[in-house]
């Protein structure tokens, strides 16, 4: 098992290095509180789900994890009172839904966590990831986002159990 903890501004990856992350651009919030949209990461420990990544853009990642290859079909429900909500999707779908696929690359390496996942509560957050960080290192609607090398070297020091551990301190 593998404990990847973070404050939302530094993130300390197995063997005790610490690098800088992005979190939601409202702060951290407590995951009783956390509501779809408000720009919060949740505090919580939320287990890493499944590894998806852009094919044309980065090799699989070497990883214990379930790892699925993207494709622009490829979307995740934020539609709190959708039966998909907080799910993923293929696309086009009826229903709001953040595609996966991604110009910007944040989305090049994207790891699920089960937040709000056993049950799915409507409204209470949707897509709580972990996934590459903006180049000027800019908040993230809640997620939470570290350069795109130290992505790539945390999924291949993790166990096929490992858990995001967001905590309002170090």
């Amino acid at each position: 098992m593998t404990d990847i903890v973070t404050d939302g501004t530094r993130l300390i990856l197995p063997g005790g290095v610490v690098v800088p992350c992005a979190m939601g651009r409202s702060g951290l919030i407590d995951a009783a509180r956390k509501r779809e949209g408000d720009g919060a990461t949740p505090i919580g420990r939320w287990r890493l789900v499944r590894v998806y990544f852009r094919p044309d853009r980065v090799d699989p990642p070497r990883c214990h994890l379930p790892v699925s290859p993207l494709s622009e079909q490829d979307g995740w429900c934020d539609a709190p009172h959708d039966p998909a909500y907080n799910r993923h999707v293929l696309r086009p779908y009826p229903a709001s839904h953040e595609a996966m696929w991604r110009a910007d690359g944040l989305y090049d390496i994207v790891v699920t966590t089960d937040h709000n996942s056993d049950p799915v509560v409507p409204g209470a957050g949707s897509a709580i990831f972990l996934h590459c960080r903006n180049p000027e290192g800019k908040p993230t609607a809640g997620c939470i986002a570290v350069d795109r090398p130290v992505l790539q070297d945390l999924l291949g020091a993790v166990a096929d159990e490992a858990y995001l551990d967001i905590r309002a301190a170090l």
